[in-house]
């Protein structure tokens, strides 16, 4: 008796066996999360505009002086990283404390670490200070995380739902009017043009506009813009460094504020400037060296002038160092 004729496998060669596609391996240590929880996301960042965008499809926020920071609540533990992705959870003990006492088992909160003045704003030097200066190592006694955006929840990736999806959801984990170490960063209904005019007079940075409708999209593409209430002050130019790139140019100007009877360095400016203006002040500059410099400067490869010029700078607030 003759055997029947093997069959072919369905849809391929008789060389090439059927198989399923393979699935991606779950990372054992989050077995039962629906959505694999990312190790790092990359920040949604605003794009500087000069006023605030119109319309009912932007919603409004402070803007917050401080460190971005994304808070992971995860299966074993919290980690508190920076915008660059550094793991600073032991320099907010407090922020961590906070963020192992949410309601939640996973999440990913965005926010901003801020210490607030007797007034209720945020203040960069003050951050800086508890944290031990610009590039100090102390641990914050003092930081809060205002979180304003909500990104991992529960198990499940929120990065392709609306703002207004995530938002609900934060308001939910992290109530309005909370004065914990994380507390809520909140929306608030108003004409743009008339907030950041109060937000101004209020001697804050500024106001954040987001769309309603956005996903969550790293990098600056424009779903969040920031509008900021620039200061600006008189300085005295001190010296100079040359460019790298532009021929016969500047760098950067060396500048100095007054404070008393002597002129006290507070830093340098590099943009605002064209290529033409450059080289015109250069000329101006070469005419005034001196190796005497008015402030003192700790600045490899600076030249000096007498200090004659004063160039009006746009800033945005003081560092705790000056």
């Amino acid at each position: 008796m003759t055997k029947p004729p093997k069959p072919k496998p369905l849809l391929q060669d008789a060389d090439k066996p059927v198989r399923s596609r393979p699935r991606k391996p779950r990372d054992p240590a989050q077995p039962n999360l629906p959505d694999p929880m990312p190790d790092r996301i990359e920040p949604c960042l605003a794009l500087l505009k000069a006023r605030p965008p119109k319309g009912d499809d932007w919603v409004y926020e402070i803007k917050w002086d401080g460190y971005r920071l994304a808070v992971h609540i995860e299966p074993r533990g919290v980690r508190i990283l920076t915008r660059s992705g550094l793991d600073w959870t032991h320099r907010f003990p407090l922020i961590e404390a906070a963020a192992k006492a949410l309601p939640v088992s996973t999440a990913i909160v965005d926010g901003e670490a801020v210490v607030v003045d007797e007034r209720g704003r945020s203040d960069f030097g003050l951050l800086q200070q508890s944290l031990g200066g610009r590039g100090g190592k102390k641990r914050s006694s003092n930081a809060v995380f205002m979180a304003f955006d909500l990104l991992y929840f529960d198990g499940h990736n929120l990065r392709k739902s609306e703002l207004d999806v995530r938002r609900h959801l934060l308001e939910d984990l992290v109530p309005a009017g909370g004065q914990g170490n994380i507390r809520l960063s909140e929306e608030i209904e108003a004409d743009g043009d008339q907030l950041l005019a109060s937000a101004c007079e209020h001697d804050l940075e500024g106001i954040i506009a987001k769309r309603r409708d956005a996903p969550y999209r790293s990098g600056r593409l424009g779903d969040w813009v920031k509008i900021k209430c620039v200061q600006s002050d008189s300085f005295v130019i001190v010296g100079y460094e040359r460019s790298t790139v532009a021929r016969a140019g500047i760098g950067r100007l060396l500048l100095a504020a007054r404070k008393g009877k002597k002129l006290v360095y507070v830093g340098g400016v590099g943009t605002g400037f064209n290529e033409r203006n450059a080289y015109e002040l250069r000329e101006k500059l070469d005419r005034l060296n001196t190796s005497t410099p008015a402030a003192t400067v700790d600045r490899k490869g600076a030249i000096f002038v007498k200090p004659k010029l004063i160039a009006e700078i746009e800033y945005r607030g003081w560092t705790d160092d000056g």
